[in-house]
């Protein structure tokens, strides 16, 4: 049964803004994130009773409008709930999903992925060591149970070291050192794009008041780090060995945080069978989307870091384009009317995205991340080394299906999320052609009860 005219996937910042557009247009909405509250990544628990930390910053404060958004009429939310399955060759795009238990089925015309980003895996030997996790990981538990890592080693690459680093130190808790993998080859090779960051030059301000910020409280940087290597002391503390500029170095620490940029998360979007190509400037599979997040199947639209990184305002603006176009064919507006509205998150857009080139370029993953080699588990699932598939690729196993029939790499439960990637990284570094990874539902577990029982989505009046 049809009970609304849109459901959105994902509650971060361009299923927010999408949700309200839509519903201020007349649209009746359904909501579906897996987190107990809207806010998505960057805003999570932004909306919790007790006040956000001050460590935190104005621009996690700056999500309040967006979670204000969402009491527009028209909206209903339903959180913890784990999609894992979209079918679209029915007519008409149908959404299941998990929630308490229980799994449910729901249709509208059209059905919008803001499933965001995820962090890239970085893979080097050690990094599956209790006391390694993302950097992005850590800021959750500082989001949402203000645990602070104390004297931490941030490792990698990206804007989001600098951010972490920074409310660190504000938070009374400076990390003990950031290793970077940056070199003056790739600030050179983004330099090209400065002229376009004359566009975005508040959030270059604000990155420049970070480094400032980690550079007054007196904490090292080691930049063209290379050669990642981590172990255990017998006391449950890591040795963390890197290069920096030709010498070695290595520091003790309690957690190592990495990082090295996001990419989008395009699991739903592949198993959805939406057409995807790789985005060589972020090294990273993208779907193929039109101006206004439409894809190559009826019915299904794509906004946010899930349609290629962008960051916040990025999606925001994003959100809101999806939106009209969506209600332009739901006949709610006509298409003289979704060009006038679209005109301020258009520009919104071009602003957010103009900074995008010069970051990818001066932050670009390193190549023994993107492929490594030797004993680094590359499948965490299945402990499946660089090694290993490095072998089997010798041994005349041919693209990603062979090589997970001779290895398992990518078979694990994480479905290839955490190794799709580099497994296209040594692929493509041992000469192979490196095809775009499958994805099959469902993508996420679900009990065989679940299906036995899978109840219709009760009728929604919004």
């Amino acid at each position: 049964m049809v009970d609304v005219d849109l459901i959105i996937i994902g509650a971060g910042p361009a299923g927010m803004a999408a949700a309200a557009t839509s519903a201020q247009g007349g649209a009746r909405v359904l909501m579906l994130d897996e987190q107990p509250q809207a806010g998505g990544q960057i805003y999570r628990n932004l909306g919790a009773e007790t006040p956000p930390p001050a460590y935190l910053g104005a621009s996690y404060a700056a999500g309040k409008p967006l979670l204000a958004g969402l009491r527009t009429a028209g909206i209903t939310g339903e959180f913890n709930a784990t999609v894992w399955r979209i079918d679209s060759d029915a007519g008409m795009p149908r959404v299941l999903w998990s929630r308490g238990g229980t799994s449910h089925a729901g249709q509208a015309p059209h059905v919008l992925l803001a499933g965001g980003a995820q962090e890239r895996p970085t893979p080097f030997e050690g990094w599956t060591l209790p006391g390694v996790m993302p950097a992005g990981a850590a800021q959750i538990l500082m989001k949402t149970a203000q645990l602070l890592p104390r004297d931490a080693v941030l490792a990698g690459s990206g804007p989001l070291l600098y951010l972490i680093a920074a409310q660190l130190i504000d938070a009374g808790a400076p990390p003990q050192a950031l290793v970077e993998t940056q070199t003056p080859a790739m600030m050179t090779r983004a330099m090209r794009h400065l002229p376009r960051v004359l566009l975005a030059l508040p959030e270059l301000a604000k990155g420049l008041a970070l480094i400032r910020k980690i550079t007054a409280a007196g904490i090292p940087r080691y930049t063209s780090a290379a050669g990642f290597h981590a172990s255990m002391r017998t006391d449950g503390r890591l040795d963390f060995s890197f290069t920096a500029k030709g010498r070695a170095h290595t520091l003790c620490t309690p957690i190592l945080l990495t990082h090295q940029g996001v990419i989008p998360s395009t699991h739903i979007s592949r198993a959805a069978g939406i057409a995807h190509a790789w985005n060589p400037a972020q090294q990273a599979i993208a779907p193929v989307t039109d101006r206004w997040g439409g894809s190559d199947v009826e019915g299904l639209h794509i906004a946010g870091d899930g349609a290629g990184i962008g960051g916040a305002e990025a999606a925001r603006a994003a959100g809101e384009l999806a939106a009209l176009d969506i209600l332009r064919r739901l006949g709610r507006i006509d298409k003289n009317t979704r060009d006038r509205q679209a005109k301020a998150p258009r520009r919104a857009l071009t602003r957010a995205m103009a900074i995008r080139p010069f970051l990818d370029a001066a932050y670009a993953p390193p190549p023994e991340i993107l492929a490594p080699d030797g004993e680094t588990i590359v499948c965490r699932c299945e402990e499946i080394t660089a090694a290993e598939i490095r072998q089997s690729l010798e041994g005349g196993a041919t693209g990603p299906r062979g090589v997970k029939t001779a290895t398992r790499a990518g078979m694990g439960p994480c479905q290839g999320r955490m190794c799709d990637l580099t497994l296209r990284g040594i692929l493509e570094n041992c000469g192979a052609a490196p095809a775009l990874p499958r994805a099959r539902t469902p993508i996420k577990p679900v009990a065989l009860g679940e299906l036995a029982a899978l109840a219709p989505h009760r009728k929604t009046k919004a």
